[in-house]
């Protein structure tokens, strides 16, 4: 089979590889769509940064798959051959309080290995998973529209219910690249009355206002802001990971608003009394989501009758990779992802 690694300097090797074969609680999944996230380029595709659970270990690069299920191995018994699957895309201990609770992502056990960062991920034909991984797909949902549930649109609806997005609330958004679109989507759907997006990028603010993610769009200055939100925003989200986006989230959120911060990346310098204290803010870091609260998100998926694939603006073929990153690296864009025939 083929498969996409990321040496690092902006390149991009594809190889042909052994396929794989599934072990005790395993099953192969044949990759139908697999995304581009930012993290892959940021700490993947341009250089090899981190240790940990940002430590890349030359595997197939790729932490969005989303496929179908051709093989089993023994002690499969949720999963079946034929099944449409999302791939959860860090694989705990399965033991600990935090794979317990379903947030593989904050397991700290040596086993805990991330798809296309420590183990093979969906850049390749075939992928290699375990079965507690997995999470299906509904019918109603394409398999572009899992690739993007499996990283942005969870890690968008996570830090949504962490500040409590609801029909009382106008929504602010910092950043409108794919997560910051997948925000603004699902803050409409889940009743945010007015959704404001910040970026400097002028082709992703156009973006954000043609798929209606957001209601307004502006560069960020204090100013346009100020027109729009007066006091701030009862809830802003900052996915841009740039210490002016997360500073200017914080700042043009009311008295007693809640932030979530989930762009990763970024220094952020700031008055605490002035900016948190005095006005009392309620701030949560959010990191991705857990598998139970992406199932859920599948599901009000189809209720809403929402499909994710809509923030994605280039897709490519698997021997096209070294050109999907290129475009992804660019910026101007959405969502790029990498699509197989079913």
């Amino acid at each position: 089979m083929r498969a996409a690694h990321l040496p690092g300097n902006r390149e991009v090797d594809l190889r042909e590889v052994e396929d794989p074969r599934p072990g005790h609680g395993q099953v192969v999944v044949a990759m139908r769509a697999s995304t581009i996230c930012g993290s892959d380029l940021r700490a993947i595709y341009r250089e090899h940064l981190g240790e940990g659970p940002e430590a890349y270990q030359g595997v197939a690069g790729g932490h969005e798959p989303a496929g179908r299920v051709v093989a089993v191995g023994p002690g499969v018994q949720r999963i079946s051959v034929g099944d449409r699957v999302v791939v959860y895309h860090i694989s705990g201990c399965g033991q600990c309080e935090e794979c317990r609770r379903g947030y593989q992502i904050s397991c700290t056990a040596p086993q805990r290995a991330a798809y296309g960062w420590q183990r093979d991920g969906g850049h390749a034909d075939l992928l290699l998973a375990e079965e507690r991984d997995l999470l299906v797909l509904p019918d109603e949902l394409t398999f572009l529209d899992g690739a993007c549930v499996a990283c942005g649109f969870s890690t968008a609806y996570e830090a949504l219910c962490r500040i409590g997005v609801s029909g009382r609330d106008r929504l602010l958004v910092t950043g409108l690249g794919p997560v910051g679109l997948a925000a603004g989507l699902l803050g409409k759907a889940m009743g945010a009355g007015t959704v404001v997006g910040t970026d400097p990028s002028p082709q992703r603010r156009a973006l954000a206002l043609e798929l209606g993610a957001v209601d307004h769009a502006v560069a960020g200055a204090d100013d346009e802001l100020d027109a729009l939100l007066g006091d701030g925003a009862e809830t802003s989200v900052d996915c841009s990971g740039n210490g002016a986006g997360q500073l200017t989230a914080l700042r043009h959120t009311r008295r007693w608003g809640r932030v979530a911060l989930v762009g990763e990346g970024g220094q952020l310098a700031v008055d605490v009394s002035e900016v948190i204290i005095h006005r009392q803010l309620t701030i949560h870091g959010s990191w991705v989501s857990s598998t139970v609260r992406t199932g859920e998100l599948l599901t009000n998926l189809v209720r809403w009758g929402l499909h994710p694939e809509a923030v994605v603006t280039h897709t490519f073929a698997l021997q096209e990779a070294a050109e999907a990153y290129a475009v992804a690296d660019s910026g101007v864009g959405g969502k790029v992802g990498i699509v197989w025939a079913d």
